[in-house]
């Protein structure tokens, strides 16, 4: 499926470039971003799946530049907010790609039910999600994978590694949120890494 030795990696945000680089070294590809090519098309992330997203990107991009290309589309659902700010993670206080900002209207949404923390400090049961579409211009064949990573929204942020809402999210069975994780740790439990695991599988069986 990926005969390219470069794969595009269909994202500016380099928090992701990284994991995504890191994640791929099994397959012996190289990885690059949207901000090491030129003249490639603004994109509208109008559809209303993390997985629909993701395949748009894909598929655009990988007709632009005739290359393989892996787009992915990632967002946090909590459950006391009814699965928000799902799709609209990444702008969820309204300027794209604010962690900051998203991070604090989160715990002000939150912190509008009155919820009583539980002893961690936890105010809601939560799912980062993860969805990855690949495209090979060349077959014209589209994977698409799902997965996710339980956890729950903290009433702080805690933790200097990660990016967009790892500071709020706390992982039980760590004692720590994903951004007080290092890159290894993050790299085996994060919805991301799952959804590659699941890639591999399609991969793999498409090989075999």
């Amino acid at each position: 499926m990926i005969n390219d030795e470069i794969v595009i990696v269909a994202t500016k945000n380099q928090g992701k470039v990284k994991e995504f680089a890191r994640l791929l070294e099994k397959l012996n590809k190289q990885v690059r971003s949207l901000a090491d090519v030129e003249h490639v098309p603004d994109i509208v992330e109008d559809a209303n799946t993390f997985i629909e997203n993701a395949e748009k990107k894909a598929s655009i991009i990988a007709k632009h530049l005739n290359t393989t290309v892996i787009a992915d589309d990632s967002g946090l659902c909590v459950d006391e907010l009814n699965g928000a700010p799902g799709i609209y993670s990444a702008r969820y206080a309204g300027e794209h790609g604010n962690d900051s900002l998203n991070n604090k209207k989160l715990l002000a949404e939150l912190n509008k039910l009155s919820l009583e923390p539980n002893q961690n400090g936890c105010l809601s049961k939560a799912q980062f999600q993860c969805a990855l579409a690949l495209v090979n211009p060349a077959s014209d064949e589209v994977i698409r994978v799902e997965a996710s990573c339980e956890g729950w929204i903290t009433n702080q942020p805690r933790g200097e590694h990660g990016f967009g809402y790892d500071p709020l999210f706390y992982l039980p069975q760590y004692e720590k949120t994903m951004a007080e994780l290092d890159i290894e740790e993050k790299n085996k439990i994060s919805h991301r890494a799952n959804a590659l695991k699941e890639l591999y599988k399609v991969l793999n069986s498409n090989n075999g």
